[in-house]
């Protein structure tokens, strides 16, 4: 499903019209993941190649989630993003990609069999956390740390319930940890404890029974949409 974009006249490109862009993509998106059972969001990195381990762990991933019935949701694009998709699509489950228009280096992959387009990133983003009842971090770059620090200040500050944030790859997340821990931690720029928000693993059994066990157990409360209350 594409979201419905203007002809680009002139007019269009005034701010007061761009309101009218930006309501049609939140309308048309909230429309199509509303009716989405509860969801895990994976991110990770547009460049991973498909010969690379942490594309084959994601697809694994992704194929445990399809199969239990969890929507799969990513940015869409190709790489880790196009790996989660594709295991959500082999075990037959909902697989959604939440492609950004970019002018290079991102177009939708063909493994989403829920495919919504967004032209600006701040109303993909809302997208991306609104619908999930847990996030997946695999390795990736600027990016995905703007997602991992997004979701992790809004449960921190509790605008959103602790769900489950995993950051799968011990190797390319632990200096990030240690760097938190010994600079942000000890320099009181975070509270005791905010780093067990985050659970590190490199096993996708692990990562997939935290996940499903989480929503088994809260698939029936209401969720809180973030910036939304």
């Amino acid at each position: 499903m594409d979201v419905k974009h203007d002809n680009e006249m002139p007019f269009t490109r005034e701010d007061p019209w761009r309101i009218f862009r930006i309501m049609a993509e939140f309308v048309d998106s909230f429309e199509e993941l509303s009716r989405l059972e509860p969801s895990v969001t994976i991110f990770g990195s547009a460049r991973t190649k498909a010969r690379d381990p942490w594309y084959k762990k994601t697809v694994q991933l992704g194929r445990r989630l399809g199969r239990a019935g969890v929507p799969v949701i990513t940015g869409g694009g190709p790489g880790i993003m196009a790996a989660a998709n594709k295991g959500a699509a082999q075990g037959k489950g909902t697989s959604v990609g939440l492609n950004i228009e970019l002018p290079f280096e991102q177009c939708g992959n063909p493994y989403a069999n829920l495919p919504i387009n967004f032209h600006y990133f701040f109303s993909r983003k809302v997208c991306l956390v609104k619908y999930s009842l847990g996030f997946v971090y695999m390795p990736g770059g600027f990016g995905t740390l703007d997602e991992l620090f997004e979701v992790l200040t809004l449960v921190q500050t509790r605008s959103i319930e602790q769900f489950p944030i995993i950051l799968f790859g011990k190797k390319h997340w632990r200096g990030l940890l240690k760097w938190a821990k010994n600079t942000l931690e000890e320099g009181g720029q975070i509270s005791p404890g905010d780093i067990e928000l985050m659970t590190l693993t490199d096993d996708v059994d692990e990562a997939a029974e935290i996940l499903l066990n989480y929503i088994k157990a809260n698939s029936s409360r209401e969720r809180i949409s973030p910036t939304f209350n």
